[in-house]
């Protein structure tokens, strides 16, 4: 989803003014297929305004642990290393983009 991400670690991607939505998902689970075309939607709404990391929960299992990631998909926003919001299921584009839009 954003290229530029790919080199750092997750708490620096996380660190930034700018707010950064994190799907925990699996490869396994079927309301996380549901969301990719829901955050492609998302990010032409927001543009630079936000950033968008997915992050799979069995190949990530310590981030998973440390945000207490119990159901997929769990959507967070975090901008600062603070988690701002966070919700388990999925979410159309337009409702995440009023939630997110509070933030930016």
């Amino acid at each position: 989803m954003n290229t530029t991400t790919e080199k750092k670690s997750f708490s620096e991607i996380i660190a930034g003014d700018t707010p950064v939505l994190v799907d925990f998902y699996a490869t396994w689970c079927g309301p996380c297929k549901m969301m990719p075309p829901i955050l492609d939607e998302l990010k032409e709404m927001m543009g630079d305004q936000l950033i968008i990391l997915k992050i799979d929960v069995d190949k990530n299992p310590l981030v998973s642990t440390t945000y207490k990631v119990q159901s997929i998909p769990t959507l967070m926003l975090f901008k600062n290393r603070e988690v701002l919001w966070r919700t388990s299921g999925v979410m159309n584009a337009h409702q995440l983009y009023q939630i997110i839009k509070q933030y930016v």
